[in-house]
C-alpha cells in the first residue's frame, strides 16, 4: 500500500496486542441514541447497520486510527435503487449526506448478496475501511480506501476498490431500469454528490460496508466481543 499506510498499520498492530475490544464500546454509552438519530434522518438504513457502524467507529477511534468524527455507513441489505449511504457525525448523530451508492456487478442485481475480497470477482467487499487520499483516475476525482477487516476487505487497495462517480448512479437510472447500475466492486456515487462527499470524508475517516453476514459480524476485530 506504500509508505502512507505504514503508520496506520503500525497503530493497528498495537491495537490488536494492547487493547481489549470491550474497552472501546464501554466508552461509547450512547450508541442506541445516536443510531436512532441517524435513522430518523436516513430511514432506509437499518438500525443494525447503523449501530454496527457506530460500534466499529468507536473501536477504530480507540485504536487511534482516526481522530475525525465522521462515519460513512453503507447498508448493502437495502436495494440499490434506494438511498443506502449516509455520512454522519458519529459524535452528534447529524447526517451530512444521504444518497445512492452502487455495488459491484459480482455481488448481484438490485440487491447485493455476494461479497468477495478476491481480485477479478467484480464484487463488493464487506467490512470496516479507512479512507485514504484522493486522485484523478479513469472515473475522475476518486478516493482510495484501506480495508481493515482480514479476509473480508484487506485486498481493497490492491483491487482498486475506491469511491468514484458514475453515470449509472441516479434516481432517473433506477426509475428506468428498476435498479442502480453496477460497478466493478467500487462504491460508485452520483456525479451530483460524489465530489462533495469525497472532499468531506477523505484522509482517515471510517467507512463501514454492512451486510448481516454472520462470519463477518463474528470475526471482525472492530466489533464487540471479537479480537
Amino acid at each position: 500500500m506504500g509508505p502512507r499506510c505504514a503508520p496506520m498499520w503500525a497503530a493497528l498492530g498495537s491495537f490488536f496486542v494492547m487493547l481489549p475490544l470491550h474497552a472501546a464500546t464501554a466508552a461509547w454509552p450512547r450508541v442506541e441514541q445516536l443510531a436512532a438519530r441517524i435513522h430518523a434522518q436516513a430511514p432506509n438504513l437499518g438500525m443494525q447497520a447503523i449501530t454496527t457502524a457506530l460500534e466499529a467507529y468507536a473501536h477504530v477511534r480507540q485504536a487511534h486510527l482516526t481522530d475525525k468524527p465522521l462515519v460513512t455507513i453503507v447498508d448493502y441489505a437495502v436495494a440499490s435503487a434506494r438511498r443506502r449511504l449516509a455520512v454522519a457525525n458519529a459524535l452528534t448523530g447529524k447526517v451530512l449526506f444521504y444518497t445512492y451508492v452502487a455495488h459491484g456487478k459480482g455481488s448481484g442485481g438490485d440487491f447485493a448478496t455476494r461479497f468477495s475480497n478476491q481480485p477479478g470477482t467484480d464484487a463488493s467487499s464487506l467490512g470496516v475501511y479507512l479512507t485514504g487520499n484522493t486522485y484523478y483516475g479513469e472515473h475522475g476525482y476518486s478516493l482510495r480506501l484501506h480495508g481493515l477487516d482480514p479476509h473480508f476487505n484487506t485486498a481493497a487497495y490492491r483491487r482498486a476498490i475506491v469511491i468514484h462517480s458514475a453515470w449509472y448512479v441516479s434516481k432517473a437510472f433506477a426509475r428506468d431500469h428498476g435498479r442502480m447500475g453496477r460497478s466493478w466492486g467500487c462504491f460508485a456515487l452520483s456525479r451530483k454528490v460524489e465530489s462533495a462527499v469525497v472532499k468531506l470524508i477523505q484522509d482517515h475517516t471510517v467507512l463501514v460496508g454492512y451486510y448481516p453476514d454472520p462470519k463477518w459480524l463474528d470475526s471482525s476485530p472492530f466489533l464487540k466481543g471479537n479480537g
